[in-house]
């Protein structure tokens, strides 16, 4: 009997004990998750060849030595491969393919060794498990998981662009029933070990510190090494496969949900459906061949690249403040005030709490604070009820959230937070209120949307400790804050705001001053496309369903109504300058909505749409009555349409990038997918443009320009960058 010692390879240490059961610590050096990189592959590889080799030892647990136990496969490693295959492929496209595959592939093929070893292997869960982890997680015989609210399990690659690579399409879709599988699989949520448990994809629950010994008695008292695909008559759970009477009913329907949800504008998920339809047909290693070509096919395409890129690489460098000035030294605000206790200002208060801030909500009297505070807990609650915040962190939030009494409340805050009514005279008294109160080294955010800085600044005493903060509704999912430089912040106003974001879990884009700032000015573009289609006869049902096949998470009309029609209509007022008297369309459908007939939108229950109570919304029949005379939708070129709606906010993001609103495309395409949904498979708006070449841009814009109006027509930077070859994301970029 041949018997190794203890291996220590960098990321992984192995030691067999006493009783056989080898302990494989996952500990990769430099990061506080484990990931899986080009060289944790290496060294698992040795590790099962020493497991293969090793006659004594008799199974393998496999453990983190991190607080969580992975985040799954680096990105980077991702991004090298589709760089290397697109350096490759100039050369010669099919050696590039080939290439691509077979690395590619790598982890699922070593995962589908550790499978069919012949040996036990338990994954034993603590903290996060997510991607690739899991995956090694559902390769493994048996999965014991941490009885605690930070264990978690989930397989997230949809949502920067992927699907699970490494053999999670297959494994996933012969564990559970195909519903749930696809449901698992499509959705990218992360699930508690109770949930996961009762999925089927967790044997065992039992608390963190017995893990490994419970791992170690599972291997101990016998666990079967051949899974149940690789058995004769194996049958998947539901039914069987997708051609059986259960098979008939299910896929359809599932393929049409996937199309009315994306409107297949998204690969990833489009070839995860493949793999899983294709893979139930086949025995486990065609189907993960399977798998393995169609990632490949998916890295091969422009939209991994794009959604890995924004989504997460340019997320992750916002996330860690790199627009922070240098040389600031950090510092938080011990309390923070709100002044404005509406749905805007509480939910603010309550995220603020969340982060461990002492709040103090104020608004025109105590009873109306109160009433805010007690919006604010009920949001937490809520989000207790479904699960999406531990019990724990709410109530030390409620214990941090206090009701004031008046501005003087505020007095000794080192951040206070003006959340008050979009109207300019409005919030310059409720900024002059707070700065009369507190310190001079405090520093005062307005909370607001499209507003000019320049107009409330003179309203507080130290215009330079003055800046804009814009949280997007609803304040607990949306992820984006617009930090608004006015004219006179200084860097350590900036620094500060930056801070609390970062604190927040929330990430920042900061831009300059001027109308709309960034995001409302280009959501403006979208909203007011769809009226002008309006105007133009088209559909008002049309305008909304081109709007979704043009990749847009919600219709221009039903997005306007969620803004609000009184506030869209005082901005299209500001910026048109008079030309409502003169005719503009836009402005003119806005005008006969809101101040004539009332209609304010959804919180008004009466907007483009009607909202009965109890019901749901549909589009308000008397539309018809005052936009342009229908045209038959077969007179109507959809795809021209889409074209529309995805210039016309690129071409606003460029101009934003001209005029220096935005300094940094990046930021412009980080933004515009958080903050208003432009489609992720582009990358965000600079992107956009980018991918199709500024070259072939401007020449759209031109030509919608002289069929749709000035509006389309590109400023003279785009003709610059197309002369020389360039992109806005060269031209445009802050070090």
């Amino acid at each position: 009997m041949q018997t190794f010692g203890p291996l220590d390879l960098g990321c992984f240490r192995f030691e067999a004990g006493d009783d056989g059961v080898a302990v494989l610590t996952w500990d990769t050096p430099g990061r506080s998750m484990n990931v899986i990189a080009e060289w944790a592959i290496e060294e698992l590889d040795a590790v099962l060849a020493r497991v293969v080799d090793d006659a004594a030892i008799t199974g393998v647990v496999v453990v983190s030595a991190k607080a969580e136990f992975s985040g799954g496969a680096d990105l980077a490693l991702i991004e090298r491969l589709i760089a290397d295959y697109r350096a490759a492929a100039a050369a010669d496209a099919v050696a590039a393919a080939t290439a691509l595959f077979e690395r590619s592939r790598r982890l699922s093929v070593l995962y589908r060794r550790i499978e069919t070893c012949g040996k036990p292997w338990v994954v034993a869960i603590a903290g996060r498990c997510l991607g690739g982890g899991l995956e090694l997680a559902l390769a493994a015989h048996a999965r014991v998981a941490a009885d605690d609210g930070a264990t978690r399990i989930g397989l997230p690659e949809v949502k920067v662009g992927l699907f699970p690579g490494a053999g999670g399409t297959q494994r996933v879709m012969r564990m559970l029933e195909p519903e749930r599988a696809l449901t698992f699989l499509t959705g990218g949520r992360e699930h508690g070990t109770a949930e996961a448990a009762a999925l089927g994809l967790v044997d065992r629950v039992v608390p963190r510190e017995r893990l490994v010994d419970e791992a170690r008695a599972m291997i101990a008292a016998g666990i079967e090494t051949v899974k149940p695909w690789d058995r004769s008559g194996f049958r998947p759970p539901g039914g069987g496969g997708p051609y059986t009477p259960a098979g008939y009913r299910f896929w359809p329907a599932a393929i049409a949900r996937y199309r009315q949800e994306t409107s297949d504008n998204y690969p990833a998920v489009r070839l995860l459906l493949r793999a899983a339809f294709e893979g139930l047909q086949l025995p486990i290693d065609r189907a993960l061949t399977v798998e393995s070509r169609l990632f490949a096919e998916l890295l091969a395409g422009p939209e991994a690249a794009a959604m890995i890129r924004t989504v997460f690489a340019e997320k992750r460098a916002l996330d860690r403040l790199v627009r922070r000035p240098a040389g600031v030294p950090h510092r938080l605000p011990d309390t923070v005030g709100v002044l404005g206790a509406g749905f805007m200002g509480s939910a603010i208060a309550a995220a603020l709490a969340l982060a461990g801030f002492e709040v103090v909500l104020v608004d025109r009297d105590a009873a109306a604070a109160s009433r805010g505070r007690e919006t604010a807990l009920a949001g937490l609650a809520e989000r207790v009820r479904v699960r999406h915040l531990e019990g724990a962190a709410a109530e030390a939030a409620m214990r941090c959230l206090t009701a004031g009494e008046g501005t003087e409340a505020l007095s000794g805050a080192g951040l206070v937070i003006e959340a008050v009514f979009e109207d300019a005279a409005t919030k310059r008294a409720a900024l002059a209120a707070i700065s009369d109160v507190v310190a001079d080294d405090a520093v005062i955010a307005t909370n607001t949307s499209a507003l000019p800085l320049a107009g409330l600044a003179d309203a507080v005493r130290r215009p330079e400790r003055f800046l804009g903060l814009h949280f997007f509704s609803p304040v607990d999912r949306m992820r984006l804050v617009e930090v608004i430089r006015g004219g006179e912040t200084d860097d350590a106003t900036l620094a500060l705001a930056l801070d609390v974001v970062g604190r927040l879990g929330k990430t920042p884009i900061v831009v300059a001053d001027g109308r709309g700032f960034y995001v409302s000015r280009v959501v403006a573009a979208y909203v007011g496309e769809g009226v002008r289609m309006l105007t133009e006869g088209v559909p008002p049902a049309m305008v909304e369903t081109v709007g979704r096949l043009a990749g847009m998470p919600t219709g221009p009309l039903a997005l306007a109504d969620e803004i609000g029609l009184d506030v869209a209509w005082r901005v299209v007022e500001a910026s048109l300058a008079g030309a409502a008297s003169s005719g503009d369309p836009v402005a003119r459908v806005f005008s006969a909505l809101a101040p004539e007939r009332g209609r304010l939108g959804r919180k008004g229950g009466a907007g483009f749409y009607d909202y009965p109570a109890g019901g749901r919304k549909a589009l308000w029949p008397g539309l018809a009555g005052f936009v342009g005379r229908p045209r038959p939708a077969e007179t109507i070129r959809v795809e021209g349409l889409k074209q529309r709606f995805l210039v016309v906010q690129a071409l606003e993001t460029v101009r934003a990038l001209v005029e220096g609103v935005v300094a940094d495309a990046r930021e412009a395409d980080v933004g515009s997918v958080l903050g208003f949904g432009f489609p992720a498979f582009t990358g965000g708006t600079a992107s956009y443009v980018d991918g199709l070449g500024t070259a072939r841009f401007a020449a759209m814009c031109s030509e919608l320009a002289d069929r749709h109006g000035e509006r389309f027509r590109p400023p003279m930077l785009l003709a610059e960058l197309a002369a020389g070859g360039g992109t806005l994301r060269g031209r445009f970029a802050v070090a």
